[in-house]
């Protein structure tokens, strides 16, 4: 079942129906401007990995509080002080591996900024890449991104195409949306 059936075909009482409407009607697939918003997102979906995406919806505001607001420069020097601190916070996913690569990886975005500029501009000289050359790329670049953590990332924020069925009532707003913030 794909989320927009998902989403769509969901009765509303049922448990975290709302954070998931919510998600997918007015940022799944939206492009997103601010390098920091975008940084986030990729944490979440690197966080993802191996978990429900419901359960990074409910935790998305205790990421955002550990993890500075998602800052790309106070997270590029997070040391193992930090490390440790996340690794004991029950709001966050406890695991190494994925923490490292939110600290790995943002300072590797403090590298691309000092040649595009942000991270945003980074993604945008990138736009034109298949779905393959995206995942190439983004293993190459960073840590934790496999190909779903990539394809994920790039749908949600409106670099690839597929977030909604175009028979989604969404579907046409994203597309609107994404050809105007790309022109």
């Amino acid at each position: 079942m794909s989320y927009c059936n998902y989403v769509n075909n969901t009765v509303s009482e049922q448990p975290d129906y709302l954070l998931n409407k919510y998600y997918h009607d007015h940022q799944y697939g939206f492009p997103i401007d601010d390098d920091n918003e975008l940084f986030g997102r990729l944490i979440l979906e690197i966080n993802q990995a191996g978990l429900s995406w419901t359960l990074m919806l409910r935790k998305q505001e205790s990421f955002r509080t550990a993890y500075s607001n998602y800052s790309i420069e106070k997270i590029a020097a997070y040391d193992e002080e930090d490390r440790e601190r996340l690794m004991q916070n029950p709001g966050v996913v406890r695991n190494r591996l994925k923490i490292n690569a939110a600290i790995v990886n943002a300072q590797k975005i403090l590298e691309l900024k000092s040649e595009f500029g942000s991270f945003k501009n980074w993604l945008d000289a990138h736009h034109t890449l298949t779905k393959a050359e995206w995942i190439r790329l983004f293993k190459k670049t960073f840590k934790f991104t496999g190909g779903e953590i990539v394809s994920e990332f790039l749908m949600s924020t409106g670099y690839l195409e597929g977030a909604h069925s175009p028979e989604c009532p969404i579907y046409e707003k994203v597309r609107n949306y994404s050809c105007t913030a790309r022109s």
